[in-house]
C-alpha cells in the first residue's frame, strides 16, 4: 500500500478506469488512457489486483480529450470524458469481447458498433435535491450534492432547466417526498417527477406513452436505432406464432413488434410499468403478466410456443431458473438487449448449452462519455 510506480495504460477496465502493470498484477487507474504512460500510487491492494491514484502523466496518449464540461471529475455522471470518442468506442468493443471470453468461456462475433451523438443526447436523468427548490448531481465519490449549472450530455430542454436554475429561477416542482427525482425531455416534451410526470413522447412513427418515475431509456435517437433493428430481425421469425417481450417496461418493443405476430405476451413485474404498457398496447392482441422471469417461465414461459422473444432485463441479468428454462424451451430466435456484459456472458453460456448459438452481436452506445454499454445479442437454435 502506497507504493509508487511508472506504467503504461494498457486498456480500459469495465466501469471505466485504465489497466496499468505492476509485475504481474492488474492495477486500476481512473482518469487514464490506453497509450498514456503515468505515475501512480497504489491505494487499495487486494489478491491479484490493486487499485492506485493518478500522480501524473508522464506521457500522455493520442486517444486523450480535453473534457467539455467544467464539472467533470467532481460530478458522478461521466467517467470517460478525458478520453476520445473513438478511443471510448474501441475500449467498449473490447470490455464487451472481453466478458464473453471471461465469462462465457467462449469468443463472441465481433460486435458492430452503433454509435451516438456524444453531446446533448441524454433525454432522461436523476437529480438530488439540494434545499429549497435547487438541486444537482451526485458527486463523483462522496455523497455531496454538487449544483451543475450545465450538462453537456443532456438534452437542450434539461440543459434550459439547469441554467434557469442555477440563475435563482424555480423552473420544476420538486416532489416534497423525495430526496431524488427524475425528469425527462426530448423534442419539446418535458416531463418530471413533482409536476407533469406522464406524457408522451416520439418514437420513430408513433408516440410512446411515458412517466418520469417508471424507468425508459435514456437516449431517444439510440432507442430509435435498437427499435428499427428489432423490427427488422422480428420480421424474420415464425409470424405465425406469438411473441413474448420478457421484461417489457413500458411496453416499448411490443408497440412495434407485436403487430408482427398474432400475439404479444408481456412481462414485467413493475407494475406502474406494465400499466403504461397496456395503453401503448391498446388495441393490439397482447396479454400481461405482473411477474418476475423466474415466476412467468415457471408457471407457463417459453413452453406457449413463441416464434420470437425479446428480453431487456436489468443488470442482474436472467434470473438462474428463466435462463435455463429459455434454454431448453425458447424460441428458434431470441433477441438479448442487455446492460451489462458480465451477465450477458453469463447467460449466454447457459443459452449456448441449451443449444443456441451467438448469431450476432451488436454495441449500441446509448451513454457516450460514461462506461455503461448496452448491446443486442441475437442467439438462434
Amino acid at each position: 500500500m502506497g507504493k509508487i510506480f511508472n506504467s503504461a495504460i494498457e486498456g480500459i477496465a469495465a466501469g471505466g478506469a485504465g489497466i496499468a502493470r505492476l509485475g504481474d498484477m492488474p492495477v486500476f487507474v481512473e482518469m487514464t488512457v490506453p497509450g498514456d504512460r503515468v505515475t501512480c500510487r497504489v491505494t487499495e491492494e487486494h489478491r491479484g489486483w490493486a487499485r492506485a491514484e493518478l500522480l501524473e502523466i508522464d506521457e500522455a496518449s493520442s486517444g486523450r480529450a480535453d473534457p467539455s464540461c467544467p464539472f467533470y471529475g467532481r460530478c458522478g455522471g461521466c467517467n470517460l470524458q478525458h478520453v476520445k470518442y473513438e478511443a471510448q468506442l474501441a475500449a467498449k468493443r473490447a470490455i464487451l469481447c472481453g466478458a464473453f471470453e471471461r465469462t462465457g468461456g467462449f469468443s463472441p462475433p465481433s460486435p458492430r458498433l452503433v454509435p451516438s451523438e456524444p453531446w446533448e443526447y441524454r433525454n432522461r436523468m436523476e437529480f438530488h435535491r439540494l434545499g429549497g427548490a435547487g438541486f444537482g448531481l451526485k458527486a463523483r465519490k462522496s455523497a455531496e450534492i454538487i449544483p451543475v449549472a450545465d450538462c453537456p450530455v443532456a438534452d437542450p430542454g434539461i440543459r434550459a432547466a439547469l441554467k434557469k436554475t442555477a440563475r435563482g429561477e424555480r423552473v420544476l416542482a420538486l416532489p416534497p417526498e423525495k430526496d431524488r427525482f427524475t425528469v425527462y425531455a426530448r423534442g419539446g416534451v418535458f416531463l418530471g417527477e413533482g409536476g407533469t410526470g406522464r406524457g408522451k413522447t416520439r418514437l420513430l412513427d408513433r408516440e410512446i406513452r411515458l412517466d418520469a418515475g417508471v424507468f425508459f431509456q435514456g437516449n431517444g435517437a439510440m432507442l430509435e436505432k435498437l427499435v428499427a433493428d428489432l423490427r427488422e430481425l422480428a420480421s424474420g421469425a415464425d409470424r405465425r406464432l406469438p411473441m413474448a417481450d420478457l421484461f417489457c417496461g413500458v411496453g416499448t418493443f411490443a408497440a412495434f413488434l407485436g403487430e408482427l405476430f398474432p400475439r404479444v405476451d408481456l412481462v414485467e413485474e413493475n407494475r406502474r410499468a406494465l400499466a403504461l404498457a397496456r395503453e401503448n398496447l391498446r388495441g393490439r392482441p397482447a396479454e400481461f403478466f405482473a411477474l418476475r422471469d423466474d415466476e412467468w417461465s415457471g408457471r407457463r414461459g417459453a413452453r406457449r410456443g413463441y416464434g420470437f422473444i425479446v428480453a431487456d432485463p436489468p443488470r442482474q441479468g436472467f434470473s438462474p431458473g428463466a435462463a435455463r428454462r429459455l434454454a431448453a424451451e425458447g424460441p428458434p430466435l431470441l433477441a438479448y438487449v442487455s446492460c451489462d456484459p458480465a451477465t450477458l456472458a453469463r447467460d449466454a453460456a447457459v443459452l449456448r448449452g441449451g443449444g443456441y448459438r451467438l448469431a450476432e452481436l451488436r454495441l449500441y452506445d446509448f451513454y457516450p462519455q460514461t462506461a455503461h454499454i448496452e448491446s443486442l445479442s441475437v442467439f438462434k437454435r
